[in-house]
């Protein structure tokens, strides 16, 4: 409600709706008008509190003479009459300033209501596509796991091929010093 009271008195202090420069009858009493500049003059009607005057700038002892809002010209005492906006001329604005607020809030809380299930929204799939990331790591990791093991594997098969021809090339450099060696034809024989 505290913040209702301050939005509408900045919005109307901002517009300048306390600023007109009018006068108006004081906002607690009842007023007569007299015929001249004193109570022992005729009375000629009255004036409701916050009704809105035009000062005539004459004034008389503590007297000052108006017109009100039935083009009536009269003397009120000069210290019921003040400058600016009555509160009755200003509940309207005040009233219809309240009613435009209200409704901005209304569509505030709309839009944050909205807002608010768009991050709910975003944060699920936010949520789901860590979840799908964590997976696909997992799987990165497992793929890159067999593709070391198939690596190693691979350079061990290596190895034991290069062994294999190695301890063979090895068995024939030994079978082949041992083997008997053909003789060599003397020269004397004759064939």
């Amino acid at each position: 409600m505290l913040r209702i009271f301050t939005i509408v008195v900045l919005l109307l202090v901002s517009k300048g709706v306390m600023a007109q420069p009018t006068h108006f009858i004081t906002d607690d009493v009842f007023v007569y008008i007299h015929g001249g500049p004193g109570t022992q003059f005729r009375i000629l009607g009255s004036i409701e509190a916050g009704q809105t005057i035009t000062l005539l700038n004459e004034t008389q002892n503590d007297y000052s003479k108006i017109r009100d809002h039935k083009n009536r010209e009269g003397w009120v005492k000069s210290d019921l009459v003040e400058k600016g906006t009555s509160i009755r001329n200003r509940l309207p604005i005040v009233e219809a300033e309240l009613a435009k607020t209200k409704q901005t809030l209304a569509q505030l809380d709309q839009s944050s209501d909205s807002v608010a299930q768009q991050l709910t929204t975003a944060n699920r799939q936010i949520s789901s596509l860590e979840s799908e990331l964590a997976t696909a790591s997992q799987q990165r990791d497992r793929a890159n796991q067999e593709l070391k093991a198939i690596q190693d594997n691979a350079q061990s098969k290596m190895w034991q091929q290069g062994a294999l021809i190695a301890g063979l090339g090895a068995l024939i450099g030994i079978f082949l010093v041992y083997l008997p060696r053909p003789q060599r034809k003397k020269k004397s024989r004759w064939m």
